[in-house]
């Protein structure tokens, strides 16, 4: 019988709706859905900065790339950020500051990497420096050498040369210079070396004697 075919399951063609998209699938800049107005791009911007901020305190450069990801033009971008800067939202020095304690007390990164860390997040030169200044070379040497003492307790069946090469890279990857770890290491297997013969050289006996209670 003559008649119009139709696929199995489905009704006739319809050209109008064959490059419709998907309802909900198109959206406009910040995520508007297409054909609704803009958002405001300062509003989104502050969201952005918001969003980013609950989760962890930001350097003015991560925020910049953080809103410029998203498209805010760059005059939007530096607004936003000089009134942050303004109310003390954001403050680069207080932040370079806070990540120099933090990551060498909590971590024990020393002066270089620390340095590192915060050029990478855009910290400003000036900035970086203050922050370090704080970090004076005793304390940084203390930390030294309270990270080899902890690393001691697993390097002591370990030949002396090998500790020693172990031991020295793991404060350079922490950023010590060369000559600091060297010293310190060299100092704590010395200590370690005399320890141990101490410890061959005592009188089992005479320890078990001294030991007794007095009077018994």
């Amino acid at each position: 019988m003559a008649g119009r075919r139709y696929r199995h399951g489905r009704g006739p063609a319809d050209p109008s709706q064959r490059d419709a998209p998907a309802a909900g699938s198109a959206r406009g800049r910040g995520g508007t859905p297409a054909g609704q107005p803009d958002r405001d791009p300062a509003e989104l911007a502050r969201e952005i900065c918001l969003r980013q901020l609950a989760v962890r305190p930001r350097t003015r450069a991560e925020l910049a790339t953080a809103m410029r990801k998203r498209g805010i033009d760059d005059e939007i971008v530096d607004s936003v950020l000089d009134r942050y800067d303004e109310v003390g939202i954001i403050n680069d020095e207080a932040f370079a500051r806070a990540w120099v304690t933090s990551r060498h007390h909590g971590k024990g990164l020393a002066r270089r990497a620390l340095a590192g860390e915060l050029r990478r997040k855009g910290v400003d030169p000036d900035a970086v420096g203050e922050a370090l200044d704080e970090l004076d070379p005793q304390t940084e040497e203390e930390t030294a050498k309270a990270l080899v003492a902890r690393r001691m307790r697993i390097e002591r069946s370990a030949p002396p040369d090998a500790a020693f090469r172990r031991l020295v890279g793991m404060l350079a990857r922490k950023g010590y210079p060369a000559g600091l770890a060297i010293r310190v290491v060299k100092d704590a297997l010395a200590a370690e070396a005399e320890t141990a013969e101490f410890a061959d050289g005592l009188d089992p006996d005479a320890l078990a004697e001294a030991a007794e209670p007095a009077g018994e």
